[in-house]
């Protein structure tokens, strides 16, 4: 029987350390200047989409940030995560789904994805995660995803990926977002290797109302 998505995360981070996943940082820089970069009030409503053992919660705890989402595919992702953060784990919200099946039951100031959308390889699967994204987050409200530029890999973890670049990345986000900036950076992995990103940030449009005779 082939392995669903989740069993597949689910046997990477039971068997791999943080040092031993090209996706680890030390600290999420890229991210917090974003986020820094919308002025966010400290009750501001974050998600951080595919988060999994990232240290960007930790970081916006440390900052006073205090409505806090992580979302995962991996419950071993998250729960490592608790661990690392001991009773400071209480003061964050902890979603396992896929984002192909998350049904969002509150609205979002900020949607932070620096890991999942380039694994959307295919217009269906492209489309249910905007479609989840735009109803999600407020009009008004940012998005920040960090996705594969153009000379990124083509696959990553034992999965294809799609690549970007700054003008595919706004196409495909401007039904319901606006784009304030993109940049590019080489992540260096803990075995140091390179992937080439693109981050992007993004203000979601207001709502259109259509008037009905």
């Amino acid at each position: 029987m082939e392995k669903t998505l989740k069993e597949h995360w689910e046997k990477i981070y039971s068997s791999k350390k943080p040092d031993e996943v090209s996706w680890t940082e030390k600290a999420p820089a890229t991210s917090l200047r974003f986020i820094h970069s919308f002025q966010l009030s400290k009750s501001a409503n974050i998600i951080d989409i595919g988060g999994g053992e990232s240290l960007l919660v930790d970081y916006l705890l440390q900052e006073g940030f205090h409505n806090i989402t992580v979302l995962d595919i991996s419950a071993e992702a998250l729960e490592r995560a608790k661990q690392r953060l001991g009773e400071k784990a209480k003061k964050v919200r902890w979603i396992v789904s896929d984002i192909l099946q998350f049904e969002p039951d509150e609205k979002y100031d900020l949607w932070h994805d620096r890991f999942t959308f380039h694994f959307m390889t295919t217009n269906n699967n492209i489309q249910r995660y905007l479609d989840t994204a735009i109803h999600a987050v407020l009009p008004g409200g940012f998005m920040t995803v960090g996705t594969f530029s153009e000379q990124g890999p083509d696959r990553c973890s034992g999965l294809h990926t799609k690549q970007y670049t700054e003008e595919t990345l706004t196409a495909e986000l401007q039904k319901g977002f606006e784009k304030i900036r993109c940049i590019t950076e080489d992540h260096i992995t803990p075995f140091q290797t390179i992937q080439n990103f693109l981050f992007c940030s993004f203000k979601r449009k207001p709502m259109e109302f259509k008037m009905t005779a």
